[in-house]
């Protein structure tokens, strides 16, 4: 009577039990590369839940010896346990254990809170009772495993196991399964991290009990037992850096789910490709530390007491607390000798920075266009509790074999040239004295050294992205996540200099002018009503060459030409087209400074524009999701973006071709195959195939400008590369790179914005505030490194590929001074149909001066009038 007035006066209170099937465990948000490699979690719980099927069979024996060897056979309820566990409290007054089933701890752990009061163990009772009769066995056991909580932050034995272990709970052995399932009694007493000589009691007795219930063998049992306790915490490992990328992602995951992202288990999978992800954030931090380098040594970090010193637990844990920036490790000097340092690592090791390593090339930082003399002594710079920054290099023991052999044989070359010298005549088949070989020598090892540096001052920004479709494959905002996390890709507006200048030329060649229309690169000054407001503005280095063509006036970057150039388009037909690309009109100025690049854009807005000069002529966005699965696998959502289609059918017609979308690894077999072709594979133009039928129901990607214009474009963007500012990329040996350097005023900022037919990439070097980085910086001396860094890695292995021409594109020749058809000499130029530009004769001397566009006729016996523009 007494046990049902309890039941009767709870039950009205009680949880439903079949909320149980549709409760959603939290579980983190996963951010993926396109190829699965995980690059960021985002949630309060650690969790990956598995199924019964899952779990292996040993461990449930262990979790049910540990916790409840009678699940199988009760209803929900030990009354033996809860016998024990009343026993004990009348023994000792307290509360000594529950008595609880695996059934009593899912029916707490999910509805109730874990107060020891009575009340509370009757409702645990109760419910646990119905969740008998609700679900099956394996049913709550699977709850079980995934809810249980197991100490640091890990919810469910999956995550548990890869917080201590670094592995997947079918990866583990018996020990650590026993291990694993002493956790749930108490996570923080027998946690086999804090407190491991309790934690290996708890877990000995568990295989104890696995003995006792046959689970075990008496092999099993010894060997186990004797087992160390090999747990350490493992951070949920990321299998790729891209920690802007992840942040990014997960933004775009709260705007569309909104705090559900954090615990619903959403796994986004981005279109970041880990190979690429990685050759950019190394050629970023390189270019940084290569660009800080030509500036000077800024010293150390900090300074400590030397008082510091003599406690190494304390100076240990000082270390402990700097971030590891870049691959720099923070280090402690010791000593300074006059050609040598004695630093201390945070792992308590104290190495030697030999005078080669970094010391010898120390020249002091004065300012962005000044450095001191060379050191002739470590401690002109040093001294003990200076705070440095270390790169650990690792040379290869077939490094250091080659090196030994290369000693050698100059060794014995010289001994054999001095006995030479001497004229003893010998058996010629016999070893000179003093060149026998010896002994073997050992094998050698590895040899680790470690080289003197800073963490670079200025900043930069990387950016690459899928010309087709604007999938950004690689994006890197700073040197260092954990220096900043500001997204210079995203948020940094900055001039971008002369690499704007293309879109200008764009505007120009889609509105009559040609690669081969003359422009007077000659001063230029705009007075305003203010006498005191007079604009002048110069080319670099500024020299004047007059009359010259549009094309070598892109690949000499002459800022006149721009400026004319914009004046005769109009602000207004020259803005309108930009808009075109991508750029927001309200962004850029309005005056004729823009043809300069004086509108502050950011990275991923430039890269957006150069797209278009990639892809012959369209506008994409950039675009990071592509795919977003729920925590059962179910897509939710899937990118539909604008794609570029250049022989897609109308809709309800089939498709032109069946030919599949290019694959590039599928590329790089074909040239590996071809490389005994008598025609190299990289010689050859790579037509683009059509799209799949999937992509061709993606929205189609609108012209930015005409194919003929980008056509041209491409080829005097090429130019820049084979003979302008961008010469730098021709180390790279190929003919499908094009782009354009840009820098600012100051200088301030450095870019190159470049492209082959596979990728688009962006690349930024400056200061966050806005200082200068030296006169002598420019974007083909610090963003073009980087640039040509990545893309040499991106497209290794990669043929040649180059956009199809239209058929109104012909090829003529020029003479280069005037820009006139010529029969005799002269160079080949490409041109519209029908802008062809007359053949030279002396009547059309006088056009070279003009500002307009060439005469759009081909023919002969037209000539142009234009009143010639005095070049001073």
């Amino acid at each position: 009577m007494a046990f049902s007035s309890i039941y009767l006066y709870l039950k009205p209170g009680l949880p439903s039990v079949e909320s149980l099937r549709d409760i959603r465990l939290q579980t983190p948000l996963r951010i993926y590369s396109r190829d699965m490699k995980l690059i960021g979690e985002f949630g309060e719980k650690r969790r990956s839940p598995i199924t019964i099927d899952q779990t292996p069979e040993m461990f449930i024996n262990a979790i049910l010896a540990a916790e409840d060897d009678g699940f199988y056979s009760h209803s929900g309820v030990s009354i033996k346990g809860l016998m024990r566990a009343a026993r004990q409290l009348i023994a000792s007054g307290s509360i000594q254990s529950g008595g609880s089933t695996l059934t009593m701890q899912v029916a707490r752990n999910f509805f109730l809170s874990r107060e020891q009061r009575f009340i509370r163990k009757f409702n645990e009772i109760l419910l646990s009772l119905q969740i008998e009769q609700e679900l099956s066995k394996d049913e709550i056991l699977a709850l079980y495993i995934n809810k249980i909580f197991l100490g640091n932050r890990a919810y469910g034995f999956q995550a548990a196991a890869q917080v201590y272990y670094g592995k997947d709970i079918n990866d583990l052995n018996l020990a650590q399964w026993a291990m694993m399932a002493g956790l749930p009694k108490a996570p923080s007493t027998y946690n086999p991290i804090a407190n491991p000589s309790r934690a290996l009691v708890r877990r000995n007795w568990i295989l104890k009990r696995m003995l006792d219930l046959g689970h075990i063998d008496q092999d099993e049992y010894k060997n186990s037992i004797t087992a160390p306790v090999s747990a350490r915490f493992h951070g949920r490992d990321l299998d790729l850096s891209a920690p802007y990328v992840a942040e990014m992602a997960r933004k775009e995951a709260v705007d569309l789910f909104g705090d559900a992202a954090y615990t619903d288990g959403y796994q986004i999978i981005t279109t970041v490709d880990s190979g690429l992800q990685d050759a950019a954030r190394k050629a970023l931090q390189h270019g940084l530390e290569t660009y800080d380098g030509r500036h000077g040594y800024r010293g150390p970090e900090q300074r400590l007491d030397v008082e510091l010193l003599a406690d190494n637990d304390q100076l240990v844990d000082l270390l402990k607390e700097i971030p590891v920036l870049g691959g720099l490790e923070p280090a402690v000097v010791t000593a300074v000798n006059p050609q040598s340092l004695m630093v201390q690592l945070r792992d308590r090791r104290v190495v030697e920075i030999a005078w080669e390593n970094g010391l010898s090339s120390i020249r002091p930082y004065i300012s962005e266009n000044a450095r001191g003399a060379r050191l002739t002594s470590a401690e002109e710079m040093f001294a003990p509790g200076d705070v440095v920054r270390l790169r650990r290099i690792v040379i290869s023991a077939e490094q250091i074999a080659a090196e030994q052999k290369a000693a050698q044989e100059a060794a014995l070359a010289s001994a054999a040239e001095a006995l030479a010298d001497t004229n003893i005549t010998e058996d010629p088949f016999s070893t000179p004295e003093g060149l026998e070989q010896g002994e073997p020598a050992e094998a050698p090892e590895d040899r680790e050294e470690w080289h003197l540096t800073q963490v670079p001052a200025a900043q930069g920004a990387l950016v690459s992205l899928e010309p087709e479709d604007g999938a950004i494959r690689a994006l890197v905002g700073g040197y260092d996540f954990r220096q900043s996390h500001f997204n210079r890709v995203t948020q940094a507006a900055r001039q971008p200099g002369s690499s704007f200048k293309p879109f200008i030329y764009a505007a120009a060649v889609e509105n009559g002018y040609t690669a081969a229309s003359i422009i007077n690169d000659a001063p230029i000054i705009f007075e305003q009503t203010n006498l005191e407001d007079v604009w002048r503005p110069e080319n670099d280095g500024g020299t004047f060459l007059g009359p010259t063509r549009l094309r070598k006036a892109l690949y000499m970057s002459r800022n006149m030409v721009s400026i004319r150039l914009l004046q005769a388009l109009g602000l207004d037909r020259a803005l309108s087209y930009t808009e075109g690309f991508g750029f927001d009109r309200s962004k850029l100025d309005r005056n004729l400074s823009i043809a300069l690049g004086t509108s502050a854009l950011t990275p991923l807005e430039m890269v957006r524009g150069y797209a278009a000069f990639a892809n012959g002529g369209f506008r994409v966005e950039p675009y990071l999701l592509d795919q977003v699965l729920d925590v059962h696998g179910d897509t939710v959502y899937q990118a539909l973006p604008l794609t570029v289609c250049r022989d897609c059918p109308l809709p309800g017609e089939a498709p032109t071709s069946e030919a599949e979308p290019i694959d590039l690894q599928s590329v790089r077999h074909e040239a590996a195959a071809s490389a005994n072709e008598e025609e190299p594979l990289e010689l050859r133009t790579l037509p683009v195939a059509p799209l799949s039928a999937d992509e061709q129901a993606r929205p189609r990607a609108p012209r930015a400008m005409q194919a003929e214009t980008a056509f041209i474009m491409d080829s005097m963007l090429k130019d820049v590369v084979k003979l302008g500012t961008g010469r730098k990329a021709l180390t790279m040996k190929r003919g499908d790179i094009a782009g354009k350097t840009g820098t600012t005023n100051g200088p301030r900022d450095a870019w190159f914005s470049g492209y082959s037919p596979y990728l688009a990439t962006s690349t930024w070097v400056g200061f966050d505030d806005n200082t200068p980085i030296g006169r002598n910086e420019y974007g083909g001396s610090a963003a073009l490194p980087i640039w040509i860094d990545f893309m040499s890695a991106a497209l290794d292995g990669l043929p040649e590929r180059h956009l199809p021409q239209p058929e109104d594109i012909v090829t003529t020749r020029i003479n280069p001074r005037t820009g006139m058809r010529t029969s005799r000499g002269g160079i080949f130029e490409i041109f519209r149909a029908n802008r062809v530009p007359s053949r030279e004769t002396y009547s059309n001397y006088p056009s070279i001066y003009s500002d307009g566009p060439s005469n759009p006729s081909n023919s002969d016996s037209q000539s142009q009038e234009s009143v010639p523009e005095e070049l001073f």
